[in-house]
């Protein structure tokens, strides 16, 4: 769709493919991807936490509040999400974590395994964020040279536009959950301590550690001649026979060592910080970014837009690439003028310019193309970007809204500029186009002829490959979950082994059988007959096949496969192809297999055998244990 030359700035230049590539090119290299760093610390750091020496709670060193190791752990949190998103933040998150490890143990923590792993891991992270803010800078100059010496202040509409209002608001909310986590911490502690001030301090012995009613782990303490039991979190502070002090007013009683528990606070806190500092600073940066843009003039570039067929992003491509082939970079972005416009439909709406029978049916024969997977992509839109596109900048452009009308739109970017960088995750416009293309229902149909026998899609590579991973987490699970540990996260692994398990048997044998009459289904714990006419639709989605059914609502299947990985290796999804063919079944029965599938054919579930199998692995854990 063009845009009217009169929304062209004059002397906008062209962002043509050879400059395009030459940006492109200056993307980091692949070890400096965020993954690898975050992959990185997150394993130094659970190693370290697990390897780590804990110190004993004592009558001189009691196990209280630890405001800051709690802060130090908010930030060993948050660290891994800012290498992601906000890289320059989390050279100073590294920087503390790294200085609190050193105040606390000295120098010589790097002599432990654990430590010195996760300060290489450090070292590989901040290499790999200044590689990226390296990269990041040489593709503004690149940008600024393509756009030349010509700069226009940015549109009206777009002045206006504020981001970053939501996120501060959650992140106060959450802030404000945190800041009462503390409170209620501290008003324990207070009234802790003034009932100790005036009770009777003892000193007595360990007679026992053993487990109370409910599964809590209780120390017996005798102090002149009299028993206290105290429930303890750390019983291996404990030891028989260990001397340790208790304080006594009455009925109530407390370890010195261990006075009180405030996990829960404490937990509300952490989970606080972390997610309403993440919101807060997502907020502000974003707010300062799109200030940032309303400065004054900025660089231009004449661009192909085009919105993305299955994720809402804006997709820009080279002024000089009509069809579309070689995205440059892509973004998610909102209207400038959204309030406006949301005013302006709500007043045609009530004044019946939109409803009539025709644009109803019009409207369900778009949702029908949709759900089908036929409906055209979204078209190219002749578009100028304002800003200097890089690596996490900020844009916002001009382009028709519509191919039926003039009228032009201006758009913001709500997320950061991302590089469109060939097999690195992100989905190119134009091979979704070309996809839904060359699996539409019909083409689909043209290249399938009907058979005699029943047509049969199962378990493959990959899905078997995911389904024995599964089955190893499924292994560990219940090995963790009779093995020492805190009770919630044997409930937890307790909750999520009867979705293993189904899983796992999904993963490894699933199997749909098409033959004249309808589907055979093989699920996890039963085997299903679907008839064709009681099918609604078929579809597929990164990690299972949805059969759509009048009376049931649905029969799915979960997983089927890895799809994401499939189409990296250049491989089309099996469970992809299933789906479409499935498809074209139920919209061309001339194309149904003509015989029954006999019983051989139909699948056998694997999730009895399954359960009973892990059944007696759980027997066999009771017994090594």
């Amino acid at each position: 769709m063009p845009l009217p030359a009169e929304h062209i700035p004059h002397g906008t230049a062209d962002w043509r493919t050879p400059d395009a590539l030459r940006w492109l090119a200056a993307v980091p290299a692949r070890w400096a991807q965020p993954l690898w760093a975050v992959l990185a610390l997150a394993v130094s750091v659970v190693w370290e936490l697990g390897a780590g020496p804990v110190p004993a709670c004592t009558s001189a060193d009691p196990c209280g509040t630890d405001w800051p190791g709690l802060g130090v752990a908010v930030l060993m949190v948050l660290t891994p999400y800012w290498v992601w998103r906000q890289p320059r933040l989390a050279l100073g998150g590294l920087a503390v974590v790294l200085v609190a490890l050193v105040v606390e143990e000295g120098f010589s923590v790097f002599g432990r395994p654990s430590a010195l792993a996760f300060a290489l891991a450090t070292v590989f992270t901040i290499a790999g964020i200044a590689h990226r803010l390296a990269a990041a800078a040489q593709q503004r100059s690149l940008a600024l040279e393509a756009a030349g010496p010509v700069a226009q202040p940015l549109p009206a509409a777009a002045r206006t536009f504020r981001r970053g209002r939501l996120s501060l608001v959650l992140g106060g909310l959450l802030l404000a959950a945190a800041g009462f986590g503390f409170q209620q911490a501290e008003q324990v502690v207070d009234a802790y301590e003034e009932r100790a001030a005036g009770a009777t301090e003892l000193s007595g012995r360990v007679t026992a550690v053993d487990r109370g009613d409910e599964d809590a782990d209780v120390v017996t303490v005798t102090a002149e001649g009299r028993a206290h039991r105290f429930e303890t979190a750390f019983p291996e502070d404990f030891p028989e026979g260990t001397r340790v002090d208790i304080v006594v007013d009455g009925d109530w009683r407390a370890l010195v060592a261990e006075p009180y528990d405030v996990f829960g606070w404490e937990l509300l806190v952490l989970g606080g910080s972390v997610t309403g500092l993440a919101f807060l600073v997502n907020g502000a940066v974003g707010r300062v970014r799109s200030q940032r843009l309303r400065r004054g003039p900025l660089p231009v570039l004449h661009v192909l837009v085009r919105e993305g067929h299955d994720d809402g992003r804006t997709w820009v491509f080279a002024a000089d690439d009509p069809r579309g082939l070689r995205p440059i970079l892509h973004f998610h972005s909102l209207y400038a003028d959204d309030a406006e416009a949301d005013e302006e439909d709500e007043e045609k709406t009530d004044g019946h310019e939109v409803g009539d029978d025709s644009a109803a049916a019009a409207a369900l024969g778009k949702i029908t193309e949709i759900l089908r997977g036929e409906d055209p992509a979204p078209p190219l839109r002749e578009a100028v970007l304002y800003g200097v596109p890089c690596a996490g900048a900020e844009v916002a452009f001009v382009a028709r809204d519509d191919a039926e009308d003039d009228e032009v739109t201006v758009e913001c970017s709500v997320s950061a500029v991302k590089p469109a960088v060939p097999g690195r995750g992100e989905h190119r416009p134009r091979l979704r186009e070309r996809k839904h293309a060359q699996r539409s229902v019909d083409e689909v149909a043209a290249g399938m002829t009907r058979t005699e026998g029943p047509r049969v899609w199962k378990a493959h590579g990959f899905s078997r490959a995911v389904g024995l991973f599964l089955l190893l987490v499924e292994g560990g699970g219940i090995w963790a979950m009779f093995d020492e540990g805190p009770s919630w996260i044997r409930l937890f692994l307790i909750a999520g082994l009867p979705w293993l398990v189904t899983a796992v048997a999904t993963a490894l044998t699933w199997r749909i059988t098409a033959d004249r009459d309808g589907l055979w289904v093989t699920e996890a714990w039963r085997v299903r007959r679907v008839p064709w006419d009681v099918i609604t639709s078929v579809r597929h989605s990164e990690d299972g096949i949805r059969v759509g059914v009048a009376e049931d609502g649905s029969v799915a299947l979960s997983p089927t496969g890895f799809a994401w990985l499939e189409r990296r290796l250049g491989r089309e999804p099996v469970a992809d192809r299933a789906a479409d063919e499935l498809r074209a079944l139920l919209l061309h029965p001339e194309l149904r297999p003509s015989a029954e599938a006999p019983a051989r054919q139909q699948g056998m579930p694997v999730g009895p055998p399954l359960a009973a199998l892990s059944v007696l692995w759980g027997a066999a854990v009771l017994l090594l244990l």
